[in-house]
């Protein structure tokens, strides 16, 4: 993400985020799962599917067919989905720091992302939409509510 990498390749940009994701799952993801925890992820495979294949044009299914195998098999139980428009999620980022390289993107890249993450996630039962205009503590409480849900069951 840093902002001095302009020049790099989309297949590469792709390559280097399955990698770092083959490294936590090895590292931290397989590790606490076997040891009986719960894992929570901040973006997974489904981020890559939409900012590399549908934002960067490299395809959905080049996406999850590279990811395939850093993953191991690993996929979550459940996604949360904050649901914000292009323009609200970019001025929230520009208030709170910096801009990085893919936050620097075009408003049009943006709005592929926002609609990407509707399409790629549409109509699957693990994915949870959430307003994502909504107030942090009411996003809060609804992902804490869900997720105790889930994990009560899984516990059964």
């Amino acid at each position: 993400l840093n902002k001095d990498f302009t020049e790099m390749g989309y297949m590469t940009e792709l390559l280097l985020y399955a990698a770092a994701r083959a490294q936590l799952v090895k590292e931290n993801i397989k590790p606490a799962l076997s040891a009986g925890k719960a894992v929570i992820a901040d973006r997974f495979v489904d981020s890559s599917a939409v900012y590399q294949g549908i934002g960067r044009g490299l395809g959905i299914d080049t996406v999850y067919k590279v990811n395939e195998f850093a993953l191991q098999g690993i996929l979550p139980d459940m996604t949360f989905l904050m649901d914000l428009d292009a323009e609200a999620g970019i001025a929230r980022k520009k208030n709170q720091a910096e801009l990085d390289r893919m936050e620097q993107e075009g408003i049009d890249f943006h709005h592929m992302v926002s609609e990407g993450y509707r399409k790629v996630l549409s109509g699957r039962p693990e994915v949870m939409k959430i307003d994502g205009g909504r107030s942090i503590d009411t996003i809060q409480k609804k992902i804490r509510n869900h997720v105790d849900e889930l994990l009560k069951k899984k516990n059964r």
